[in-house]
Formats: structure tokens, sequence, C-alpha cells
């Protein structure tokens, strides 16, 4: 069995334990030795960061090639058309490649969002409306270049799921653990 780490990564936190500029890290907030960030979030990115002390388990959640879905709220300038979310859920033509396709819908505000600090810039002729958008691969800053790229650059992006596990129930800074089968030891069975 190995152990998976769900955690609500905070803004401005790094996804590293350790940081030579002295910056906020996970090593503040998750006292468990032995387990290794499976995917990354930027440090203006929020949300979910799973943990792992399984190789092949951290590879199965971030690796590529094994498209494991990962589910991000965005906050986005201007409210997208249909036009603009057929463009995300084809794909996008960025400067690295053209994306894989996705899914992208626009959603009420997530219930019990927590808020920002700190929070994110307001215009007050320029409306914000929320999405829910599921990748497939995990390029650096993916999605807040696809709405860019659309004419809806990202304010504010949340991970809420990867695969199976979600968000819910996690405030900024809090985690939990479960015991999950290890891919690598089954493979071995």
């Amino acid at each position: 069995m190995a152990r998976l780490v769900l955690f609500n990564k905070p803004y401005g936190v790094l996804s590293q334990f350790t940081d030579a500029a002295g910056r906020p890290t996970l090593a503040a907030y998750l006292p468990i030795p032995g387990v290794y960030v499976a995917g990354r979030l930027d440090g203006d990115s929020e949300g979910l960061l799973a943990l792992t002390d399984d190789g092949a388990l951290q590879a199965g959640i971030s690796h590529p090639r094994y498209k494991q879905p990962k589910t991000y709220w965005a906050q986005v300038e201007g409210v997208p058309d249909e036009s603009a979310l057929e463009q995300l859920r084809r794909g996008i033509e960025l400067n690295d490649g053209p994306t894989l396709p996705t899914e992208a819908r626009r959603i009420a505000e997530p219930d019990g969002l927590w808020p920002r600090h700190p929070p994110i810039r307001q215009r007050a002729a320029i409306p914000t409306t929320w999405l829910e958008v599921t990748l497939r691969e995990g390029r650096n800053r993916q999605v807040r270049r696809m709405t860019a790229a659309v004419g809806h650059p990202t304010l504010r992006l949340i991970r809420c799921r990867i695969g199976g596990w979600s968000l819910d129930g996690l405030a900024p800074g809090q985690w939990r653990e479960l015991t999950v089968a290890a891919p690598a030891r089954q493979r071995r069975a």
C-alpha cells in the first residue's frame, strides 16, 4: 500500500519543501517525512496537490502519458461566450504546440470558496466569470495560457480534482492522508 496525501495548497506557497529565497513552502504545512509532490501547482495557483511515498503512484498521477484528468476552477476576466468555450474544448495552439482537447464550461462561483489573500484585482467595468476546466495533460501554466489565448485572462486558479480525488472538505493549508494500492507493487504481484 502507498501513502497518498491530499493537500489544499494556499496561494503563495511553493509546491516544494525548501526554498533558498525563503518563500513559503510545503514544509510549513506538512509534517510528513518521505512524501514527494506528484505534479505541481504554481505559487499563484491554489488547491489540490497530491503527495505520495510511491514512485509508480507519483508517475501515474503526474506523468503526461497517463493522461490523468485534472479539474480546475478558473475565475477569468470577462464573460466567455460559447465560441471561446468551444475553442478551449477543441484545444488551443500555444507557443509550445497544440493542447489536447479539454472539458470547459461556465459555472457559478464554487460553494464554500474561501477568500484569497491578497484578493484578485477587481475592475468595476469588467465582470468576472468562473469556468471549470478539465485537462489531461499538464503543461506549465496551461490553463492560464489557454484562457488568455481566447481573450479571458485567468485571475484566480484553483485545482479542485485530480482523477477521483477532490478538494472536498479541505480548507487552505489542510491535508488528509489516504492509503491506496501501490501500482509498483501490483505489477510485481
